[in-house]
């Protein structure tokens, strides 16, 4: 689901639409100021990060956020939508100021763009419940294990690949996924667990997410190389909003439960 965002044909897209001749410089911090107006790209693709409310406009967590973010820099908040193959071409381009949608950071993407420090973390890692005694991924390496998954997502290979000994049921869709974990008819499901906030909240399980995560991802806001002022200004913003719980507040908003890896407001960046 979620990290197919990283998916090689994304990023060769991206790089390579990244790489064409542009029409329009991305704009300095103080010709945002000046507008009265920041721009910033939001994947509606994404729940609860980015989605389509039934006023057929744009709300979510990154919506929310860049509104804090607009507040701050005292100008009007417009929001761009973009999808996965344009969002980076749209920053380089200079058709939005910044882009956000779960932006991992990466080295194939920093080589067209530059990062602000996270916003976010994802963690992939194992839901299962409360009853069950795992405390690291690893330990379900094990005939004994049934995981509950997707059918076609990313986590089904790295189930094939590194928990050879467990089984696998395969559902169509998380709702139901979430639903058989929680009815007993699987041992554990392993995906980015914030995003599964949704479809835990539906039932009275006592859920467990275990101790020891796979991966955590970090995600900032993507900029335009070479956007200093921009960039830096954002880092202090993004490091204030952390220190004062905004963040936080509107993570739990929309995800339903508290940042499972917290970034942390680091006093030095």
């Amino acid at each position: 689901m979620l990290k197919s965002l990283l998916a090689a044909g994304a990023i060769a897209m991206a790089v390579a639409g990244a790489l064409l001749p542009q029409a329009v410089e991305a704009r300095t911090l103080d010709e945002i100021i000046k507008s009265g107006t920041i721009r910033v790209g939001v994947n509606p693709t994404l729940p609860p990060l980015g989605k389509f409310d039934e006023k057929n406009e744009i709300v979510g967590f990154d919506v929310d956020y860049a509104a804090e973010i607009a507040k701050m820099l005292g100008v009007k908040l417009e929001v761009v939508q973009v999808g996965s193959p344009d969002r980076i071409p749209f920053v380089t381009a200079g058709k939005i100021d910044f882009v956000m949608g779960a932006m991992t950071r990466n080295p194939d993407r920093a080589k067209v763009i530059d990062f602000t420090v996270p916003v976010h973390t994802e963690v992939l890692g194992v839901l299962t419940t409360k009853d069950k005694p795992y405390t690291d991924w690893k330990q379900l390496d094990d005939p004994s294990v049934t995981f509950v998954q997707v059918r076609g997502s990313t986590p089904v290979k790295f189930i094939e690949e590194n928990l050879k000994n467990a089984k696998v049921t395969l559902l169509d869709n998380y709702p139901d996924a979430v639903r058989a974990l929680s009815q007993g008819r699987g041992t554990a499901m392993i995906d980015v667990i914030d995003f599964m906030g949704e479809h835990m909240a539906k039932y009275k399980t006592e859920w467990k997410i275990v101790d020891t995560p796979i991966d955590v991802y970090y995600c900032g806001l993507g900029v335009a190389k070479g956007s200093t002022g921009l960039k830096d200004w954002l880092n202090v913003a993004i490091f204030e909003l952390y220190r004062k719980g905004k963040t936080q507040e509107l993570w739990k908003k929309w995800f339903g439960m508290d940042m499972i890896k917290p970034v942390g407001a680091q006093p030095f960046f």
